[in-house]
């Protein structure tokens, strides 16, 4: 037995259609975002520093949560700095980061109004 496609009284789809489609250069800068926060690392380091006192994290206290190198959580936070989801302030030989606000925001909305 086969259910019908549409059930009586009720539209098709829940979501409303999409009347635009979004152009291929914000594609791409939300693309990074999502390919960013693919890794269960980065997911990690960033909820390390939005629970970070003052709302950032010296790189220094970044590396011992998650396990990794120095040089390994630089890779990851330079790969959340390019996707535009944190920003780096250089201290001396340290770099702090902060969670950039609203980004994550910016890149579901994006989602939602294409």
């Amino acid at each position: 037995m086969s259910l019908p496609a549409v059930i009586e009284g009720t539209s098709a789809c829940c979501v409303p259609p999409i009347t635009s489609i979004m152009g291929i250069e914000d594609a791409e800068r939300v693309a990074r975002v999502f390919k960013a926060l693919g890794d269960p690392t980065r997911v990690r380091l960033l909820s390390l520093i939005a629970s970070a006192d003052g709302g950032e994290a010296c790189i220094c206290d970044l590396m011992e949560p998650v396990g990794l190198s120095q040089g390994t959580v630089s890779h990851h936070m330079k790969l959340l700095a390019e996707a535009g989801l944190v920003t780096r302030d250089q201290r001396g030989k340290w770099a702090y980061y902060a969670i950039d606000k609203g980004a994550l925001d910016q890149a579901a909305s994006a989602l939602r109004t294409a």
